[in-house]
């Protein structure tokens, strides 16, 4: 087999992203698409079970792939937990405005669908949250004893939710190269943490999320 030809990970992504890019939809089925691109479908299988899956894996990768560059950007000793997570979502925003035609494809238009093609991300996302220290975060320092004690699935699905807010308000932004995403993520990111600091506004958190999973169910 000749070397451009050895499939891979990266290979399939770019393959499969210049199909749907140039026509607007997902090849007709597994077997046309590996024919067409030369390669057997048993490969295919050693990395993806649909196209679906290809969707999903997609953004984990571009994520993951920022959650390696940031570390590589600075040492982890020299920054803080803050600072990490701002790191990640700025390269990561920067990765998906580089392919936004493929990302905004793929994500489409439909909140379901949007939801289920989330979904391996938001495991993602959750692995690297597990990660950051929030006790050197000054918010947290001066909050209170029960809030520095936030049960860690509430603080990963309310950092969840601002990600993803913050991707659709990406998806809409039309400033020049997405800056005003950017002040987005970096003023919103605090508000998370106030929200929980106050018990009346952590309450419309969590209205705020019953809403967010019933526009999804519709």
């Amino acid at each position: 087999m000749e070397q451009e030809n050895i499939i891979t990970e990266e290979k399939i992504f770019e393959l499969y992203g210049d199909y749907i890019l140039n026509h607007g939809e997902r090849p007709k089925n597994i077997y046309r698409f590996v024919k067409d691109n030369e390669f057997e479908e048993k490969d295919f299988y050693d990395y993806f079970s649909s196209f679906e899956q290809i969707e999903k894996s997609m953004l984990v990768y571009l994520f993951n792939k920022s959650v390696e560059l940031a570390t590589e950007v600075k040492s982890s000793n020299q920054i803080t937990s803050k600072e990490k997570l701002l790191n990640v979502y700025f390269i990561f925003f920067e990765n998906m405005t580089m392919n936004r035609s493929l990302v905004l494809m793929i994500l489409g238009n439909n909140k379901l669908h949007s939801a289920k093609i989330f979904s391996h991300l938001k495991e993602a996302h959750r692995q690297f949250i597990k990660t950051l220290d929030f006790n050197d975060w000054e918010m947290i320092q001066k909050a209170k004893d029960d809030v520095k004690n936030f049960h860690e699935k509430a603080r990963e699905e309310a950092l969840w939710i601002h990600l993803v807010s913050a991707i659709d308000f990406w998806k809409k932004d039309t400033s020049p190269s997405f800056e005003k995403t950017d002040i987005f993520i970096e003023k919103t990111i605090d508000t998370v943490f106030e929200l929980m600091d106050n018990e009346p506004l952590r309450k419309v958190l969590d209205l705020g999320k019953f809403l967010f999973k019933e526009k999804f169910k519709k």
